[in-house]
């Protein structure tokens, strides 16, 4: 019994030996792995002798949360990795399946080909793919377009330029005695809405009469008149402009849009998971897109290369939504489609079997929890374009501030003159009855100032005398 037990202690003591040496050797052995990356803004790119970018972000947090060091070197045919017609594998995911690299870290796509033949991780980030084009191209209409010549702050001014000449023309009528002569027996011809009239007919160009005959009434239109003109000459300079440039673009909105015109070519990266997409699609759009993209060869070498004929017009880059977003962060006469389709993520690659991805993955998923993940996104896809910039060409309101001030200062003269007027018949009047000129001028303005109703009465008290 005690041999058995002696032979029992014996052998769990050679089989713990043997599993910390083998703990000891795989730890020895990937104290420093060999990572494979390619070079793509922003997630791998050159300063000076070293690589920065997102992935090595990635990579460095991820280290430090596992424990290990590392080398990286570039995919010697810098290529992701795809499978050719004998079934073979090039690029990263080649690489990572002879051994002559740990890890690929990279935008590489989580697709069931690959994943056949490496280890992937849970996906660092989710995209899909998309369209990239000119604004120009992918502006779509709508039902007030004859309204963006325009901005909103220019029609808001505008409006109230509108009510206030209206409102100034009704107070110089109702206070200049060369317009409203006798306010105790004969109307007012110029009411608000008469006013309010008038001014929409000169806005118009149409006019609507009776035109003022006093000084100050004339003053106030001439400026609005003039106001007016300059204001129609840019409103129609800008409109037909803006039309004149979107009449020779097409409107792209998505992938039937797409397929349904052959006025702008379009095109993938060659190779890619976004070329297999559309190839394995059973969807008939898509097929249409592949069958197309295969007959004109339109396919591009490179990122930089589909942004480039995107930027020169009659192309439509397809790729991955989040490298199209970058362009579009970096170009900003660049705008991507609202639609993406075919949702996958970016993992990172690793031998297949190796015990390695799981925990890689749980790294992930706490950078991800931790907001580490959307950190990084923010910093390296951070836009350089102005706010509204592709809106510069409508009228913004300091374009139209010369001629605001301009009316503002008819505005004020014409009331001035109003009130002038006014006192100068009140002076007369005074000398006349021998009243002091303030008491003349106070009852004149309580006189005119009176609503219509008030002056009703007097009206009803004529008619009667006229009958009786």
């Amino acid at each position: 019994m005690q041999m058995r037990r002696i032979r029992m202690l014996f052998g769990f003591f050679v089989m713990s030996v043997g599993f910390f040496l083998d703990v000891g050797e795989s730890t020895a052995v990937q104290s420093e792995l060999r990572i494979t990356t390619i070079k793509q803004e922003p997630y791998t790119v050159s300063k000076g002798s070293q690589l920065e970018g997102f992935c090595m972000d990635l990579l460095s947090e991820v280290a430090k949360k596992l424990g290990f060091r590392y080398r990286v070197q570039l995919v010697k045919d810098s290529s992701y990795g795809r499978q050719d017609d004998s079934g073979n594998w090039n690029g990263m995911v080649g690489e990572v399946m002879r051994g002559e690299a740990d890890l690929a870290i990279a935008p590489l796509t989580l697709t069931a080909a690959r994943e056949k033949v490496v280890g992937m991780t849970k996906p660092f980030m989710q995209t899909g793919i998309s369209i990239l084009l000119r604004k120009d191209i992918s502006e779509t209409t709508s039902f007030f377009d004859f309204m963006t010549p325009f901005t909103a702050e220019t029609w808001v001014g505008i409006l109230i330029a509108y009510l206030g000449t209206a409102a100034c023309i009704f107070i110089a009528a109702r206070l200049s005695p060369c317009e409203w002569s006798q306010p105790q027996s004969e109307p007012n011809r110029f009411s608000l809405l008469h006013s309010l009239w008038y001014t929409a007919g000169a806005l118009t160009l149409q006019g609507a009469g009776p035109h003022p005959k006093a000084l100050s009434g004339r003053v106030i239109c001439c400026s609005w008149w003039l106001f007016t003109v300059v204001l129609l000459a840019c409103y129609f300079s800008n409109l037909s402009s803006s039309k004149s440039s979107d009449s020779s673009h097409l409107t792209v909105k998505g992938f039937e849009d797409l397929a349904n015109q052959d006025m702008i070519e379009y095109g993938c990266l060659a190779g890619s998971s976004t070329l297999a997409f559309f190839k394995n699609s059973n969807n008939p759009v898509y097929r249409r897109i592949y069958e197309h993209m295969e007959r004109t060869k339109s396919f591009v070498s490179s990122m930089d290369e589909g942004v480039q004929r995107a930027k020169e017009g009659d192309f439509a880059f397809i790729g991955e939504s989040v490298s199209l977003d970058l362009a579009v962060a970096r170009h900003c006469e660049l705008v991507r489609a609202h639609e993406v389709v075919g949702m996958r993520g970016y993992s990172i690659a690793a031998t297949l079997g190796s015990p390695i991805i799981k925990n890689l993955s749980v790294a992930i998923l706490q950078l991800s929890e931790a907001g580490e993940l959307a950190y990084l996104r923010s910093k390296w896809w951070a836009s350089s374009c102005l706010a509204d910039k592709a809106k510069s060409s409508s009228v913004q309101p300091h374009s139209l501030k010369g001629m605001f001030l301009v009316l503002s200062l008819g505005l004020g003269l014409g009331a001035l003159l109003a009130v002038l007027e006014l006192t100068s018949k009140s002076r007369r009047s005074a000398a006349e009855h021998k009243k002091s000129c303030c008491i003349v001028l106070t009852e004149e303005l309580s006189l005119r100032l009176r609503t219509s109703d008030a002056n009703r009465p007097q009206e009803n008290e004529a008619k009667d005398k006229e009958k009786a």
